[in-house]
């Protein structure tokens, strides 16, 4: 299967969320509305120039399944950030570059299905496509959605959220957890912490250990403390699924080593040798030197004019995801990639580093 591509998409649609969010629709074509197609929970990667910079940033889809010919995204500015800046300038009838829809925080539509699920600030965006979806293409399925923000003026898509409440009155239930507002309800003030979501499952305001799949997405801080909590209620970790685009200051897994198929590169004596690394794309074969000590798979081909897939840079997105044929890599970070995938060979270009004189990856494998 070929890697992904950008496509250059319309703007149909800016409209204003928050005073520092916008919902962007792109229009879709009808001749790539199979290229994308999506699952709830996945995400659109953008590419812009910025000040002479080539910059990628990925937001999820919040559009439902049943919602035609557009995809929209939530762009939520953050301190510094150029390109979320940067978004919030665009206006309909301007083109950007999309990549076509990824990502693994997915829900599946068919069946009946009991979801939690748990969002903060911009992680709303891939729980609405979800609740969208799921009450939508399911008509024997429930939906809790706990959201938090700081105060009512931060909450994204409030019409949204108080249309699916009007609409499927006795399959959603929207519960607002406020920081930084006084709400009628005690309990619904403060944090979304551990100590928040235990307290809310003894009153039965949530039933994690009843529900089919917990969603969790919002910063890591609370992508961890409520992911803990599920498990100290009880909830099997196979049900408990989220996504991290921006990890916690200091927050650094341990390297992992991945081997390919066939070892038959030696490995590398000393810093600044190189390797000889091959890449498969597209069905087409490129080598390029790697240097370890400077430069990660995805630095060295973008200074040697090769354009991988890629999209965080950061070891959370998958997107440069590759499969080690033969040789062995060690990566710096890894956020996303599941232990049976490294067991399979697969790595991230954006942080592997050779460790053998001959490297041979394939974008193409699935």
């Amino acid at each position: 299967m070929a890697a992904p591509r950008f496509h250059q998409l319309e703007i149909l649609k800016v409209r204003t969320e928050t005073p520092d969010a916008v919902a962007i629709s792109f229009a879709i074509p009808h001749e790539l509305e199979d290229v994308f197609a999506f699952t709830p929970g996945q995400y659109l990667t953008l590419r812009a120039e910025i000040d002479g910079e080539d910059m990628r940033r990925s937001y999820s889809i919040c559009s439902a399944l049943t919602e035609r010919g557009h995809r929209t995204v939530g762009v939520k500015r953050i301190a510094e950030g150029r390109f979320s800046g940067f978004a919030q300038t665009l206006k309909p009838g301007d083109r950007i570059e999309v990549m076509p829809p990824q990502g693994r925080f997915t829900a599946e539509i068919g069946g009946d299905h009991d979801y939690l699920l748990l969002a903060a600030g911009s992680g709303i965006t891939p729980c609405l496509s979800i609740a969208k979806s799921v009450l939508a293409g399911e008509p024997g399925s429930t939906v809790t959605l706990l959201y938090a923000n700081r105060n009512s003026a931060n909450v994204m898509f409030r019409d949204d959220l108080n249309d699916l409440k009007d609409r499927y009155t006795t399959r959603f239930t929207l519960v607002h957890v406020m920081d930084e507002e006084t709400q009628d309800v005690d309990i619904m003030n403060g944090r979304l912490d551990a100590e928040k979501l235990e307290t809310l499952a003894k009153l039965r305001v949530i039933e994690p250990k009843s529900a089919d799949a917990i969603y969790i997405c919002g910063p890591e801080p609370m992508i961890r403390s409520a992911s803990a909590a599920m498990a100290t209620l009880g909830v099997d970790e196979d049900k408990i699924r989220f996504e991290l685009f921006t990890p916690a200051p200091g927050a650094r897994p341990a390297p992992a080593k991945t081997n390919g198929t066939a070892v038959n590169g030696a490995a590398i004596n000393g810093k600044g040798q190189g390797a000889a690394v091959e890449i498969i794309l597209d069905g087409s074969r490129r080598t390029i030197r790697v240097d370890a000590s400077a430069d990660t798979v995805l630095t060295a081909a973008q200074k040697a004019g090769l354009d991988l897939p890629y999209s965080c840079a950061g070891g959370m997105c998958c997107t440069c995801r590759c499969r080690i044929v033969e040789g062995a890599a060690t990566m710096d970070e890894n956020f996303s990639l599941e232990p049976w995938e490294i067991e399979a060979g697969f790595t991230l270009s954006c942080q592997a580093r050779p460790d053998t004189e001959k490297l041979v990856l394939d974008f193409d494998a699935q």
